[in-house]
């Protein structure tokens, strides 16, 4: 038997890429207020897809004595999309399996597009690595129930001892993403935006565009742009991580690369959206306008350096003409950056408890 939390309908999406022999406790430890879980497998190579349907079929008496409030939008086995097989619920579970690889990002939406079928009220995100404590998920329900946000985040950096266990190389390379994700989304208080134990509500994904979310590892970064085009409220929740003897499975040296340009195309997409399409406002132009005059600083910069070792001639004029431009991009840079804060401002909520 399931209750519903708070009067909210919950439908976890839980995705997984080779997590046999823990996927079954994520299912197990699920409390009995969540009425649905989205288990996606992103096509394993392990026992992973045999596990949850096993685990499922031994938790189906959860729903002899009463069915699920959430009836999955047409029974049985389904394509959910070309590259998605929506299997037929077992007890609270909806087993969907990936044809092919879709990343972690791709295995969230494939989740997302299921449970918008379905219309749930709020729908949480949890590894199923067994990484994230789910005593702690009413800390993410409750900002979206109470109307205080659309979507809620996990952060494991706002106290020391949250951040104490994370591995030294995962907390600078968070640290890094960290800023770049406030310049590129506008929520320039929030942190830890790589965290995947998030909640996000029926509102803001119909309206938030999940059908063109990012599959790489960068989806969280991504979904936060877009949720800021779109006026979206975002709680960042102290939450503490839990780390096993798991190894992740991401390549650093590439994630960054990939992640980093995703968000400068989004952040240019960002202003595009917000500030000129949808609305008018002028930190647009100064980011415009900054870059290209503290780019254009620091070409004069180099050229400067080149013509003074190189061809012989005088430095001065050139090299304080180059730090001028440099200084006044830099400038006009920050104001943006000052009036983008401004403006977002009334869109961010910290939950320290």
């Amino acid at each position: 038997m399931t209750d519903m939390y708070r009067e909210h309908t919950v439908g976890v999406v839980i995705p997984a890429y080779n997590e046999e022999g823990l996927i079954s406790e994520v299912i197990n430890q699920m409390p009995e207020y969540v009425d649905k879980m989205y288990v996606v497998d992103d096509c394993s190579t392990d026992g992973t897809w045999n596990e949850i349907i096993a685990t499922a079929r031994e938790n189906q008496y959860i729903e002899d004595s009463n069915p699920s409030k959430i009836i999955t939008a047409d029974g049985g086995k389904s394509m959910l999309d070309k590259r998605a097989i929506l299997d037929e619920p077992i007890g609270r579970v909806v087993p969907i399996q990936h044809r092919e690889n879709l990343g972690a990002g791709g295995a969230i939406k494939t989740g997302y597009l299921a449970a918008l079928r379905d219309g749930v009220d709020i729908v949480p995100t949890v590894d199923g690595d067994g990484q994230m404590d789910l005593d702690q998920l009413p800390k993410l329900l409750d900002p979206i129930v109470e109307g205080e946000a659309d979507y809620a985040k996990g952060n494991r950096l706002l106290y020391r001892e949250f951040r104490s266990d994370m591995p030294k190389f995962r907390f600078i390379g968070n640290s890094i993403l960290t800023l770049l994700t406030k310049i590129s989304s506008g929520y320039w208080k929030t942190m830890d935006p790589q965290n995947g134990y998030t909640a996000i509500s029926n509102y803001a994904l119909e309206n938030v565009g999940i059908e063109g979310m990012y599959e790489y590892y960068g989806y969280c970064n991504d979904l936060l742009v877009k949720l800021n085009a779109k006026g979206m409220r975002v709680a960042d929740v102290a939450i503490p991580a839990i780390y096993g003897e798991e190894e992740s499975s991401i390549n650093y040296r590439t994630y960054i690369q990939k992640v980093s340009g995703m968000l400068l195309r989004n952040f240019m997409w960002r202003l595009k959206i917000k500030y000129l399409v949808l609305d008018f406002h002028p930190l647009a132009l100064f980011y415009l306008f900054g870059a290209s005059t503290a780019g254009l600083g620091s070409f004069a910069g180099v050229w400067s350096l080149y013509s003074k070792f190189m061809l012989g001639n005088k430095l001065f004029v050139s090299a304080s003409l180059s730090m001028m431009l440099f200084t006044i991009g830099c400038m006009f840079l920050m104001f943006a950056m000052l009036f983008d804060m401004q403006t977002n401002e009334n869109l961010e909520v910290q939950i320290r408890e």
